[in-house]
């Protein structure tokens, strides 16, 4: 009696699942829209980006990185070690406004960045820089 009841259970399950099916990906298509550069102070740089289309903050953070490496390579260095990012998104635009002291050796501290890699990077995933 129990062999019977199996094949049905089997079948109620699959049934009830064959509905459901994976939500589609929306593909992420990004409107980079300027970076502006700021020297602070020596080894002190301002970068405030503007994109459209960010998913997530972290999208808006990474083309501020992006920015920081390729400007530190043009300086004729090879570090650079994130301070801060400040971020607002009004009406599907994302500003940016990230600090970053730049340098030749790697610096102290948990954010530091080496740039030929990062820009490398950048570079093979599309996103722009200075």
């Amino acid at each position: 009696m129990v062999a019977p009841l199996i094949p049905a259970l089997a079948l109620g399950l699959s049934g009830g699942l064959a509905g459901c099916a994976e939500p589609e990906a929306v593909a992420f298509a990004p409107d980079y829209l300027g970076v502006e550069t700021r020297l602070l102070d020596g080894d002190l740089v301002n970068f405030r980006v503007t994109m459209r289309g960010a998913r997530v903050g972290r999208d808006v953070e990474r083309y501020a990185e992006c920015a920081a490496a390729q400007y530190t390579l043009i300086r004729g260095y090879g570090f650079a070690r994130h301070v801060r990012t400040n971020m607002v998104e009004q009406g599907g635009i994302w500003r940016g406004d990230a600090v970053y002291t730049i340098s030749e050796s790697l610096p102290r501290g948990l954010k530091t960045i080496d740039a030929e890699v990062v820009a490398a990077s950048c570079a093979e995933n599309g996103i722009p820089m200075v």
